[in-house]
């Protein structure tokens, strides 16, 4: 691969107020064949900075390999618009264009977004003024998030939806949208997590921010207006294919320690209230979302082992359909609540299982005794009167597991 870059200029935008040797900002485009797109996009993108972007800019237009006359195209505007530049790349992907383009960047906030400007500008300010002000590390538009206007059809709707919730149920991320072309960051806290990543194509951006979430850095989302290109090239199907192939591979890197980055740490949080309070706010904050979110877990897991249990009890006596439903359950919700009602006590997913095999011991014991109890005292009842004995004895399993799981098996240093 090889990359060529038109000379520079370190000028000032004229509505900036700031003068530094480097560029504050400086976004990029990835580009293939769009050589016919290529000059209107530049354009409104250049007169929109240059009208209301308060710090100094520079927009770079990269040009994947394409195979028409777009960097003819590029290198025409480079020439005609100030803070213009384009740099060639022999190979194709937005991946590889972003990592070679911000890998290199002197700006202080690099980012990029997709040149048909399908996510309305109006986002732009807001996406890069938390990274400016230093309170955040990357941002993001979201198409997903309340307040955002999206206009798609249906079927780039549902695909869209459904990976971004495959993300947070496998991966427990806290970003509603992974790929929305509007991404920005600071370039000291880039360059680190740069280097550990590997896709070249689509799946880079989701990379990215697993990277970044898992490193501990803070993400801030956008919502944005967006507006479907209806001449888009993505094959959908085939990128949400490549990008579950992805998932799996953050998730052996994050199992085997790899996906560790030594990242710029931010500053303890400084305020005008004494540190007893908050940190007791703190502590409020963080059992109201456990509380919540092991309620939403266990509710979810009693309705699914109840009907489990309801479809094995067709075949299996009492006993062995409640150990198979609950051993399945536990599992699952034993790894959910891992993920999301207690994230962030560093707790090792062995440590999580161990415990949580000793609780599922427990509540067979509980559970089965209830329902043989219920037989025996009432031994011509139908399957369903055994069915709301199981989710009356796993109800109190439940309260149970939370005060053992968080005081134990959970529990946060101190």
């Amino acid at each position: 691969m090889t990359a060529t870059s038109a000379p520079r200029s370190s000028g000032e935008a004229s509505g900036g107020t700031v003068s530094r040797a480097a560029p504050a900002v400086e976004i990029v485009l990835p580009v293939y064949n769009e050589e016919r797109a290529l000059p209107g996009c530049v354009r409104t993108l250049h007169a929109r900075l240059r009208d209301d972007l308060p710090f100094p800019w520079r927009i770079v237009i990269a040009d994947n390999a394409s195979t028409d006359g777009t960097l003819r195209v590029a290198n025409e505007l480079a020439k005609e618009l100030p803070q213009v530049d384009v740099v060639h790349l022999d190979r194709k992907g937005r991946g590889l264009a972003l990592r070679t383009v911000w890998g290199a960047s002197s700006a202080d906030i690099v980012a990029y977004m997709d040149v048909d400007l399908s996510t309305g500008l109006d986002g732009l300010l807001p996406l890069l003024a938390p990274l400016a002000s230093g309170h955040s590390d990357l941002a993001i538009g979201s198409r997903l998030a309340p307040g955002s206007r999206t206009i798609r059809g249906p079927r780039r709707e549902v695909i869209s939806r459904c990976y971004n919730a495959m993300i947070r149920l496998s991966h427990g991320s806290r970003f509603s949208d992974a790929q929305c072309g509007f991404k920005a960051a600071r370039t000291e806290v880039l360059r680190p997590l740069l280097a550990r990543t590997t896709d070249d194509a689509w799946f880079f951006d989701t990379e990215l921010l697993l990277l970044a979430e898992h490193n501990g850095l803070r993400i801030h989302e956008v919502p944005v207006d967006w507006v479907e290109d209806v001449d888009t090239r993505v094959d959908v199907v085939r990128t949400a294919t490549e990008d579950v192939r992805g998932l799996l591979r953050i998730a052996r890197m994050k199992a085997s320690g790899e996906a560790r980055i030594a990242v710029p740490e931010r500053p303890a949080p400084r305020s005008e209230h004494p540190d007893a309070v908050l940190a007791a706010d703190d502590g409020r904050a963080r059992l109201l979302w456990e509380v919540g979110c092991f309620i939403t877990v266990g509710a979810a897991c009693t309705i699914g082992q109840a009907l489990l249990y309801w479809l094995l009890r067709t075949w299996w006596p009492p006993a062995v359909a409640t150990f198979v439903s609950l051993a399945v359950l536990t599992v699952l919700s034993t790894e959910a609540t891992r993920r999301l009602t207690f994230r962030g006590s560093g707790t090792k997913a062995g440590r999580a299982h161990l415990g949580a095999g000793v609780l599922f011991l427990i509540g067979y014991l509980v559970t089965s005794g209830a329902v043989l109890l219920f037989r025996e005292l009432e031994p011509a009842a139908a399957v369903w009167g055994e069915t709301l004995v199981l989710v009356a004895a796993s109800l109190l399993v439940t309260v149970i597991r939370f005060v053992v799981l968080r005081s134990v098996v959970f529990r946060r240093p101190a």
